[in-house]
């Protein structure tokens, strides 16, 4: 089963509200932000020896490139967004004919 399959449902509803790309990177965004919740609980578990205040080391370097991942994302999710909006800008200055 693929992801398009499993999660059917969440890509029609945010395709249908974003338009296909964006609302394909909202599905992501939230399957993101799902992994970094188990993965930051899992850490709670998984303390450094070194300080005990923050998760293992490899714990650590998932969490980052979840953030990252996170972050590259949603400027792409902007980007998107600004696009569509100076084009609809452009279009609606254009005189009627």
């Amino acid at each position: 089963m693929t992801i398009f399959d499993e999660k059917r449902a969440d890509l029609e509803k945010y395709e249908f509200m974003m338009g296909t790309a964006r609302g394909r990177l909202a599905v992501a965004m939230d399957l993101l932000t799902d992994s970094l919740v188990l993965t930051g609980q899992h850490g709670v578990y998984c303390i450094s020896n070194r300080n005990p205040s923050k998760p293992r080391l490899d714990l650590q370097a998932v969490l980052a490139g979840i953030e990252g991942a996170k972050e590259l994302i949603q400027s792409v999710m902007e980007e998107l967004r600004q696009e569509r909006e100076t084009r609809a800008a452009n279009n609606s200055s254009l005189p009627a004919q």
